[in-house]
């Protein structure tokens, strides 16, 4: 993480991480929004982050669940030779990390 903003009780209210040239900034709602519930698998949007090595997805994996994230499926080896992790965060949006590289063929 390249910066945080803390609430009062301690909560990330505003987080940036950066990859090479990328900036990936999130913040936690400020209201009641509704968020599509898990269907199976997937709520059916949500962001994926590609990662270069395998063992950082489960590093990942790791991180997430343990800052309270919820398990949707552990990493885990694909029929087309990557590696793949889900999680809903505490406000149930989905995050997806794997090694599979949009844009590429397998």
């Amino acid at each position: 993480m390249t910066a945080q903003q803390a609430g009062p009780d301690g909560s990330v209210l505003h987080a940036e991480v950066r990859y090479g040239d990328a900036v990936l900034m999130v913040a936690t709602a400020d209201g009641d929004y509704q968020v599509p519930p898990l269907l199976g698998l997937s709520t059916g949007g949500g962001l994926y982050l590609w990662m270069d090595d395998a063992s950082a997805v489960d590093t990942w994996f790791g991180r997430a669940v343990e800052a309270g994230a919820r398990s949707v499926f552990p990493p885990e080896d694909t029929a087309w030779s990557t590696r793949r992790a889900r999680v809903l965060d505490p406000e149930g949006h989905e995050w997806s990390a794997g090694t599979y590289r949009p844009g590429r063929s397998w």
